[in-house]
């Protein structure tokens, strides 16, 4: 892909889908990425919901669940993705920054043995759902797991536009705005995504503990077999590198019996260690 004019151009030289939305300000010189979810499950909704002048939001590009991607507005015109929000010494990031959405059901609630996404009520495929705690929260929470054409899709456009716009970096709605929201949330793998998309060496994406009790593996899938008890929740790790969904990491911290443990974990799991 490449960018023309501030707009996403395909491997086969045409544009992606363009929906020009009138939720939008004037020009726009980014610093920074954010990252959201659509809290709703398909794309439709969220297209129509920013094409619509009283629903007073927008963002650049929504990557869907395939992997394919609508824009919304060129990349130099402000699109209103951040609302109340502060990062840096800057306030109200809509003027400061690039949104992307991915369409994903964000926080779920569980109804009997079901997880339903609150927004348009879908029931979302137990495969498709994780128990994790958010970094903001202090309880564990359901939530729909992103899916890897969407992560491949997004982690491509993320590098192009850190390189095309030199930007600072690349947050969550959640770190701009953490009283408000929550998005992109526990399912996204934002330390690696971070790492890859800024060409940072993948040491960089630091010390992390897992928001989970998490299997260490010999290979990254799950396919591979584990290499002691699963790690309990917390456990303070390095990411030495990332191959998909999957970080290699080195334990810290005696686990089992065990010093100086590495193998393979899922992404998805770690956060930051504080």
């Amino acid at each position: 892909m490449q960018i023309k004019n501030h707009l996403l151009i395909k491997d086969d030289g045409n544009a992606v889908t363009f929906k020009a939305t009138p939720n939008k300000g004037g020009s726009l010189t980014p610093q920074y990425l954010v990252m959201h979810y659509t809290a709703a499950t398909t794309a439709g909704s969220a297209i129509s919901w920013f094409l619509n002048p009283n629903a007073q939001a927008s963002a650049h590009l929504l990557i869907d669940r395939d992997g394919s991607i609508t824009q919304f507005a060129p990349f130099n015109v402000i699109t209103w993705h951040a609302g109340k929000s502060q990062w840096q010494g800057l306030s109200g990031l809509n003027k400061y920054s690039i949104g992307i959405e991915l369409v994903n059901g964000g926080r779920l609630t569980k109804s009997g043995n079901k997880w339903i996404c609150p927004v348009d009520h879908r029931t979302i495929p137990i495969d498709e759902v994780i128990i994790a705690r958010h970094k903001n929260d202090s309880t564990e929470s359901g939530w729909q797991e992103y899916t890897e054409k969407q992560l491949e899709a997004a982690m491509n456009v993320a590098a192009l536009l850190v390189k095309k716009y030199n930007l600072k970096d690349v947050v969550g709605h959640e770190d701009i705005a953490p009283i408000r929201k929550s998005d992109p949330g526990p399912a996204f793998p934002m330390l690696s995504f971070r790492s890859k998309a800024m060409g940072r060496n993948d040491k960089s994406s630091g010390e992390v503990k897992n928001s989970v009790e998490l299997n260490i593996r010999t290979g990254a899938a799950s396919s591979f077999p584990t290499l002691t008890k699963a790690l309990p929740v917390g456990t303070h790790m390095l990411v030495l590198r990332t191959e998909g969904t999957w970080s290699f990491v080195e334990v810290l911290q005696s686990v089992h019996g065990i010093m100086d443990l590495e193998g393979w974990v899922s992404t998805k799991y770690l956060i930051a260690a504080q």
